[in-house]
């Protein structure tokens, strides 16, 4: 038997240490290998997903858009006219729904008024999106979860709500289901500031400011109230009204009757009274013959131009005659009438011989220099050209100066109104809030001052011993003043005398004027047998009411001193 020695031994240990090493060094790099290769799965993964693009968009629209806010409007005193509130609206993935008519079946259980074959259509193919009923309340949503059915799911996005309904409508506008403006301020916003947000992402969450506008929805709840009374009271077929700070441009008010509900839109093509199409804008979109409230702008451009003077006088016995055609007033003094005189009694042919004093050509000049020919620059995108010749024949000069022969919208007729008591400084309209001194740097100057000052006179004059002297009897003590017209209604190619559109144009308070008004009432009748149809007895008991209850909120106090009314006489009457 060999006996192993100490050489045999140290051989042995050595070669077990190395077998040893080497299968640890082996296994090392083995655990490295399988690390590598997972990181390099891992990575593989990462960089597959970064370079998938997600579908971002539900039939076309991006989330981004689908879920964007609007700002908040508020009007002048920070009350709620428009808001957004989060709802969510339910959307398919066609592809990973498993059974259709289950899904089908299902879903109607909850929505009863989808279509079966049109729900059917939307839950098959292999699309990644597709919308199935938006703006739902979170109680549904609770509802459709509990069904468990695969390849359904919400999204959050904004419904547009508006606090006071219809009484603002027309300054609001509407937006479509994907919440973007279709009509009024909305869309304003949308073509002016909020695309540009939106760009950037700015409009997502709550990172839009709220927007102040001008509107005072005090005032506006009572001219609104006016004017749905007037539809009873007068049956008329159609009113319309609007108030504007004289100082600023600021409208403080505008509503336009038949009217729609702005939370729901489609309201607006609803048939009224069996007409279409009735429902539109008539202070910014509709143009009129606004009858004699223009003989208030006559007046002004006349005695403007240096050609007529405040103290002059006119012969009124005789109607004018153009060929065939005679021109007389509606209730002739048929006498010699001074130029007070003439607007007092409303006097056609007064009013004819005070504008040839004053030259066609030049009175046509005078009606571009206050923008009477073009459309007045204002936030709310339905706005109509005005028609007026852009050269007057010595008839249509005559029918104009009384407001016949031409069309302008009552926006046109309230930022006059609000320049000729002004100081003559005509300053653009606006629906959002602007400072005096912001308003100062836009004024136009287009009467004197001097003129202006007769003009208030005239209105004023007008209240308290003419036509509008049904309104001073509502609006005692707050010194308003204004001019009636009632002019006939073409139908067909004639006017008809049983059609007339009633308005009033006015300003308040005329010793410190601050507010202009154009009130329209379409197709009125006799409130009673002892009342009769023209402006006077609508449009002007309107405005009486109206400033009897919004001259307080705006911080006008009744003054019922004579002196007031005596300082408006222009010098060379006293």
């Amino acid at each position: 038997m060999a006996l192993l020695t100490y050489d045999d031994v140290t051989i042995s240990l050595d070669g077990g240490r190395k077998r040893r090493a080497n299968l640890t060094k082996a296994r090392i790099r083995w655990v490295i290998a399988a690390l590598v290769l997972v990181f390099a799965v891992v990575s593989g993964r990462l960089i597959q997903l970064g370079a998938t693009v997600s579908d971002s968009a539900i039939e076309g629209v991006a989330r981004d858009v689908i879920t964007a806010t609007r700002p908040t409007l508020l009007d002048r005193n920070g009350l709620e006219m428009a808001v957004d509130i989060r709802v969510p609206s339910l959307f398919a993935e066609p592809r990973r729904i498993v059974d259709v008519e289950e899904a089908v079946a299902k879903l109607r259980t909850v929505l009863p008024d989808l279509d079966e074959d049109w729900l059917r259509k939307r839950l098959t193919g292999d699309k990644g999106f597709v919308w199935v009923k938006r703006e739902l309340t979170p109680a549904i949503k609770e509802k459709i979860f509990q069904l468990g059915v695969p390849g359904l799911d919400f999204v959050t996005e904004s419904k547009r709500f508006y606090p006071s309904g219809q009484e603002a409508a027309h300054i609001l506008g509407a937006v479509n289901i994907d919440n973007q403006g279709t009509m009024g301020i909305e869309k304003h916003m949308d073509d002016e500031d909020l695309a540009l947000l939106q760009s950037v992402g700015l409009a997502r969450g709550n990172a839009l400011k709220p927007v102040d506008l001008a509107i005072d929805l005090r005032v506006q709840h009572v001219l609104y109230e006016q004017l749905v009374d007037s539809l009873s009271r007068y049956k008329a077929i159609a009113a319309a009204g609007v108030m504007m700070d004289v100082q600023t441009g600021e409208i403080l008010a505008l509503a336009s009757l038949p009217d729609f509900d702005p939370n729901d839109p489609s309201t607006l093509f609803m048939d009224y009274n069996g007409v279409k199409n009735q429902r539109f804008n008539r202070i910014t979109s509709g143009i009129y013959e606004l009858g004699s409230t223009f003989k208030t702008v006559t007046m002004a451009g006349a005695l403007d131009s240096g050609r007529v003077k405040i103290t002059d006088q006119y012969d009124a016995r005789f109607g004018v005659r153009f060929g065939r055609f005679t021109i007389d007033d509606f209730h002739g003094k048929h006498r010699v009438l001074s130029v007070p005189e003439i607007y007092k009694y409303s006097s056609n042919i007064g009013t004819i011989k005070v504008m040839q004093q004053m030259g066609k050509d030049e009175f046509r000049s005078f009606l571009s220099r206050i923008g009477f020919d073009k459309s007045v620059p204002f936030e709310l995108p339905e706005m109509r050209q005005p028609k007026v010749p852009a050269k007057f024949s010595e008839i249509v000069a005559a029918t104009s100066s009384f407001g016949h022969g031409l069309s302008i919208s009552p926006l046109h007729m309230v930022r006059a109104v609000a320049a000729f008591v002004n100081d003559g400084k005509m300053v653009p309209p606006t629906l959002y809030k602007r400072s005096p001194e912001e308003a100062r740097k836009l004024y136009d100057p287009v009467i004197s001052s001097q003129t202006s000052q007769q003009v208030r006179y005239l209105m004023r004059l007008n209240a308290l011993e003419g036509s509008g002297s049904r309104m001073n009897k509502y609006a005692n003590g707050y010194r308003a003043g204004g001019k009636t017209g009632t002019a006939e209604k073409v139908v067909g190619k004639t006017y008809s005398a049983n059609k007339t559109l009633a308005v009033f144009s006015s300003a308040f308070p005329l010793d410190n004027p601050r507010y202009a008004m154009v009130i329209l009432v379409d197709e009125p009748q006799n409130e009673n047998p002892q009342s009769g149809h023209t402006a006077g007895w609508n449009a002007g008991e309107i405005t009486g009411r109206i400033v009897q209850r919004v001259a307080p909120m705006l911080g006008i106090s009744p003054d019922f001193s004579e002196v007031l009314d005596t300082e408006l006489v222009p010098a060379a009457l006293r």
